[in-house]
């Protein structure tokens, strides 16, 4: 396996508004709250926290729980803006799965997150 293979290109990030309720259809909503750099082996790794909502479900079951959506490593922080005037970041997915499934347990520890996503 060749190092191209294994690197993929950075992507853009557009930085979602903290504090705003984001319908997610009929059954509820989620919240990003806060984001967070997380130092990583000499670079940082961008995550977002929040809150997802269920209010509402065929099955008539309803919750909460704290999730975090991991972007990737920061390349480029806030660098331009979209044309909603929201902050946008170059960031490089993380593609290797022992590096995922790392970081992964030190979000879930460090902000009791009961789903953690990657981009």
């Amino acid at each position: 396996m060749t190092v191209a293979t294994v690197i993929k290109t950075s992507t853009k990030y557009t930085h979602l508004e903290l504090g705003q309720d984001v319908d997610i259809g009929i059954a509820g909503y989620y919240t990003p709250e806060r984001e967070v750099r997380l130092p990583d082996n000499g670079r940082e790794v961008l995550y977002v926290v929040g809150q997802a909502v269920v209010e509402s479900s065929c099955c008539g079951l309803k919750g909460n729980w704290t999730y975090a959506i991991i972007p990737g490593y920061v390349i480029n922080w806030q660098y331009t803006q979209n044309e909603r005037d929201l902050p946008v970041s170059e960031v490089q997915p993380i593609p290797d799965e022992a590096t995922r499934e790392r970081i992964r347990q030190i979000v879930e520890k460090k902000e009791s997150a009961a789903m953690v996503g990657f981009w």
